[in-house]
């Protein structure tokens, strides 16, 4: 496949997409991209990723410099899988995006090339956030709380309903959780219907502030 159909392939799509060489030097950038990133093309063709974004992933660290682990599937000749990363945008701006990315081979100069699709995901990770501060706040509260009566539930948890209650008491998000259970998002949301059922809770937080407060996780 020629490089330069790609690269017009992608320039009508709707959704932010750029193409990177193996070593992560940008060779397109659409126009989606720069509506969600601020830069124009001329400010990033043949600069690598790192030098435009900066991406950190979830623990904070670097993750666009060096050989990334996008690079590693690449030389490997494995499939990457979709990944969040946080950057940095033209304003200066940071937000956490989506990737998911498509290998293929510009036949002309025969080396591999990476398409990578972005989407904006900074409103779902300040909702992640948001959770993820109730929870440590809520902790607190029941530790020095003066009932501390432990009540059991309606009906009892099974080990795997209680697996994923403290994982989302220890801030993990729901493709986390389904991931560190192997389980799909769809079963983790009928566990979750199953949860609310048994403790009479309403939503994923109640879930958890009533099984710790009670002693469940």
């Amino acid at each position: 496949m020629l490089a330069g159909d790609v690269y017009k392939l992608l320039d009508g799509t709707a959704g932010a997409a750029f193409v990177t060489t193996q070593e992560g030097e940008i060779c397109s950038w659409n126009v989606a991209a720069e509506l969600l990133f601020g830069y124009k093309p001329a400010e990033v063709l043949t600069k690598t990723c790192h030098e435009v974004f900066q991406g950190k992933g979830a623990l904070g660290d670097f993750v666009c410099s060096g050989e990334c682990s996008v690079q590693h599937c690449v030389i490997r000749g494995a499939s990457s899988p979709a990944f969040d990363l946080e950057v940095t945008t033209h304003s200066g701006k940071r937000i956490w995006v989506s990737v998911s990315v498509i290998v293929f081979e510009d036949s002309r100069l025969h080396r591999p090339l990476i398409a990578h699709l972005a989407h904006d995901i900074s409103s779902r990770k300040e909702l992640e956030h948001a959770f993820s501060t109730m929870v440590e706040a809520s902790k607190q509260l029941i530790s020095i709380g003066d009932d501390v009566a432990r009540h059991a539930p309606t009906e009892s948890l099974s080990q795997q309903e209680q697996r994923i209650l403290k994982l989302f008491a220890s801030a993990k998000n729901s493709t986390q959780v389904a991931k560190e259970l192997s389980i799909t998002l769809p079963t983790l949301r009928n566990h979750l219907h199953a949860i609310n059922q048994k403790l009479r809770t309403h939503n994923r937080l109640e879930a958890v502030l009533h099984a710790m407060k009670r002693g469940v996780i």
